[in-house]
């Protein structure tokens, strides 16, 4: 469904999420997301470059969420990383299919707006806060969470 680059880049952030206010070093993610840390600083970047992380060099500095959690989607992580693709034309050059694609790639393409829709409405805040059993990578529990920037 989605790349690894894509499931790296939301464990990354779920982890920068469960502890706004602290900047964290790209080995600390690695470490807590189980991401191995050349590949994550590649994923930083992007994620920086979207704007979706802001990093401060020096002592005490590492990576801090641009917004609050409530305010980021997998949707907008996503497509920073790795772009969900749609089929605008058909994939097979089709002149038939150029206006309209054809039934298998018109479902194809309704079944990835079901994804796209689900993914833009749902935002890392819901994730840390799901009442599950099972508890993200880098869960920290609400009553250790620090008070947060925004």
């Amino acid at each position: 469904m989605i790349s690894q680059t894509a499931e790296y880049a939301l464990r990354a952030m779920m982890c920068l999420a469960a502890s706004p206010d602290h900047p964290q070093t790209t080995q600390e993610i690695a470490d807590q997301a189980r991401i191995p840390s050349g590949y994550l600083s590649k994923v930083l970047q992007s994620l920086g470059r979207a704007g979706l992380v802001d990093s401060f060099r020096g002592l005490g500095g590492g990576f801090l969420l641009t917004r609050r959690p409530e305010e980021l989607t997998i949707f907008e992580i996503i497509q920073a990383v790795d772009p969900l693709q749609r089929i605008r034309t058909c994939p097979l050059d089709v002149k038939a299919h150029s206006q309209k694609l054809c039934p298998l790639h018109r479902r194809l393409d309704e079944a990835m707006a079901m994804v796209e829709k689900a993914f833009r409405e749902s935002t890392i805040a819901e994730l840390l806060e799901a009442p599950d059993r099972s508890r993200p990578l880098c869960y920290i529990p609400r009553a250790k969470r620090k008070a947060s920037r925004y």
